[in-house]
This record gives C-alpha cells, structure tokens and sequence, in this order.
C-alpha cells in the first residue's frame, strides 16, 4: 500500500489498550454498570412521576430525576464502583462528578428535545437519552472525578 508524504498514522492510544487488558478496568466498568442501572431506573421512575400524574414539562422533570439519580449514582460509584476512600477528597469529587455529569446531563437534554420535537412519546425518549450518555459518563468519572492517585 502506497503512503502519502505527510500522511499521519493513526495509532490508538497506548493507555487505553493497556487498559483494556487489566481485568479489574472491566469489573469496574461492570460495577460501573449496575449502578448505572440502578441510577436509570431511579431517574425513569422520578421522570415519569412528574411528567405524567403531576403534569410537570418534560425539561424541568428531567431536571428533577438527574439531580435524584445523579445523588444516588455519586454515593455509589465513590464507595462501590470506583473504591474512593479518602474522605478528605470527598468534596473535590462530588464537585468533579457533579461537572462530568452535568456535561451528560446537558447532551441528554439535547437528545430528549430532538426525540419528543420529532414525535417521539416523552418516556422512553428520557431512556433513550439517558441511555446514550451512559459512556460520556463512565469515561469522564473514571478518568476525571475517581482519577487515583499518582
């Protein structure tokens, strides 16, 4: 095959395949994962209380169900998933965690618009958006918020 002068090769990151091979990244990504889920239902379940008996717009519930489920996904994802236990860290965490999150927080919201504007049923649109921001999520936190230790 033929290289071009100045033609860039593109390698994926060392780090990242590194990564990839330790086992505990995965069972991390797996505790990760369950806490998410957990964190998905709680934020459904708030979502569909205010949107449908308590006729809230659908912006300002999905306010409501990220601030429930983003509390909920920090108290577990700092003690179960990502082990941090320096409490005097606590604080510069949650404030990392909240920032991360508030980034997903904000391309849901995106999402759910375009999904409910465009027709579809506001519920499973909040699922959809949600659900799509989960990796947005998972890497900010592990590499920013719960970042070990030098």
């Amino acid at each position: 095959m033929h290289e071009e002068a100045g033609a860039v090769e593109i390698r994926p990151h060392s780090r990242v395949l590194h990564g990839m091979r330790r086992p505990a990244n995965w069972f991390q990504l797996v505790r990760f994962g369950i806490v998410g889920a957990i964190g998905f239902v709680v934020n459904l379940g708030v979502y569909a209380l205010f949107v449908h008996p308590l006729g809230v717009e659908y912006h300002i519930a999905a306010a409501a169900a990220w601030l429930v489920a983003v509390t909920n996904n920090f108290v577990l994802n700092r003690h179960w998933t990502f082990d941090a236990r320096d409490h005097d860290r606590a604080r510069f965490q949650a404030m990392r965690f909240f920032f991360v999150s508030l980034c997903a927080f904000a391309a849901s919201q995106l999402v759910l618009t375009l999904l409910v504007e465009g027709g579809v049923a506001k519920v499973p649109a909040q699922a959809v958006a949600v659900a799509g921001t989960t990796p947005l999520n998972f890497l900010g936190n592990k590499l920013w918020s719960f970042k070990a230790r030098a």
